[in-house]
């Protein structure tokens, strides 16, 4: 088939979760078809990247976009004097309505139009409505990492400052009514957790609609090819690993550093915290930690000498949708993890097997103070996360299960209405 992809983000490097997700299935996708990518584009990208996709996908396609916190604010207005989702309303492109346009009109060839997130969905059916007026039906695909306004509503569950709580909640309600109108669209729907199905299909039921599930396909890494860390002994570290511009990150971090990091340092005094993403949040440094126990390094390229002195790796989120790529990262690598239930959801996450879970302080404290004083449950439950990986999470294996969604130019379901 010709497949025209669509990404909210360039899916190369791996240094996010959504890249990972796209650029396996991508690589997938291209063992077997012929891939157009056609993808948002930001000033950090790279030329190797590009270099990099185009050596598996036919065509590699870029649209610029930048991001500011006075577009920001506009697009807020905009989206509270509309109704629109936010989230949505920010990636709303006239260059790239431009080019979904011209690609309908000058390559009518494709036979299936492939949406990388919820983002990237008005795209793709724009492309097939542009393609309707050519005669064309092509195959319309979502690939859904996220329940997504189950990462608003779960923030203002959290939220301290009255306004922004109601912002989140009112964000959380258009985006559930979006996302409901917007998966009931597409012919196929593929769902990264069933949790996250289950999630939308409430509200849709809600609403008297129903969302389809084509399939459920995690997301996945590659680690055949990627040894575990070896780590040396006596280790102290601490780690936090992820974009903390992404605000669940960000709010994850903070809790961690403000309400579980002194627990730990009461037992394990020479502990250290790092931080690694890039921008992290300023309240970091005016925290009541000693210098010696805190290190926030921002965006690190090769974060392996970090991972190679880590001790617990945590994943302290208390909100967000999907699965967390981090868990994956992690069990790659080898390391053992600390993470809240959200934090590991969607996962094979099996507590004092593969992982330790704990939502509280206290007990997330007690499991990071166990990894750092006990070498023996530290091996177990790094070998156990690195066994996982390896049985569970190999993109060779799992995304074998796109060859039903793909099935042929003619397999179009008709998309239902809303």
């Amino acid at each position: 088939m010709r497949i025209l992809f669509l990404t909210q983000v360039l899916p190369y490097p791996l240094d996010a979760g959504p890249k990972a997700r796209a650029y396996y299935v991508l690589r997938y996708l291209s063992q077997h078809h012929e891939v157009t990518l056609l993808s948002f584009m930001r000033k950090a990208d790279v030329a190797e990247a590009l270099d990099h996709l185009r050596s598996f996908c036919r065509q590699v396609i870029v649209e610029p976009l930048t991001r500011s916190p006075w577009k920001d604010a506009g697009y807020l207005v905009k989206s509270l004097s509309l109704h629109r989702p936010f989230l949505i309303e920010r990636d709303a492109s006239g260059a790239m309505v431009r080019r979904i346009e011209a690609l309908a009109r000058t390559q009518p060839g494709f036979d299936a139009v492939h949406a990388d997130q919820l983002w990237m969905a008005p795209y793709a059916l724009h492309f097939c409505k542009v393609a309707a007026q050519q005669g064309k039906r092509p195959l319309s695909v979502l690939d859904q990492h996220n329940a997504v306004f189950m990462i608003p509503r779960r923030m203002a569950d959290a939220e301290r400052n009255p306004f922004k709580r109601v912002l989140m909640q009112l964000e959380a309600r258009k985006l559930a009514s979006f996302e409901v109108e917007t998966c009931r669209r597409f012919d196929r729907v593929v769902w990264v957790t069933c949790e996250d199905y289950a999630a939308v299909q409430m509200e849709a039921a809600r609403r008297g609609r129903e969302v389809s599930n084509d399939g459920v396909l995690p997301i996945c890494g590659d680690p055949e090819s990627i040894a575990p860390i070896v780590r040396a002994s006596q280790v102290r570290r601490v780690t936090f690993l992820g974009g903390l511009h992404y605000p669940p990150n960000a709010q994850g971090v903070l809790w961690f550093a403000r309400e579980i990091f002194p627990l730990v340092l009461r037992r394990v005094p020479d502990a250290i915290l790092t931080v690694i993403g890039k921008q992290p949040p300023s309240e970091l440094a005016a925290l009541d930690i000693p210098a010696r126990n805190l290190e926030v390094a921002g965006y690190v390229e090769d974060p392996t000498p970090y991972l190679a002195e880590t001790a617990a790796f945590v994943v302290p989120l208390l909100a967000g949708g999907g699965m967390r790529v981090k868990i994956i990262d992690g069990w790659t690598w080898g390391l053992p993890i600390v993470s809240t239930r959200i934090g590991a959801e969607g996962t094979d996450a099996a507590h004092g097997k593969n992982i330790l879970l704990a939502d509280e302080p206290a007990s997330f404290a007690r499991g990071v103070i166990d990894l750092l004083t006990n070498p023996q449950l530290n091996a177990s439950i790094a070998g156990g996360g690195r066994r996982t990986a390896l049985e569970r999470y190999n993109w060779r294996v799992v995304y074998r299960g796109w060859d039903r969604i793909y099935v042929g130019p003619h397999a179009a379901t008709t998309a239902q209405e809303p």
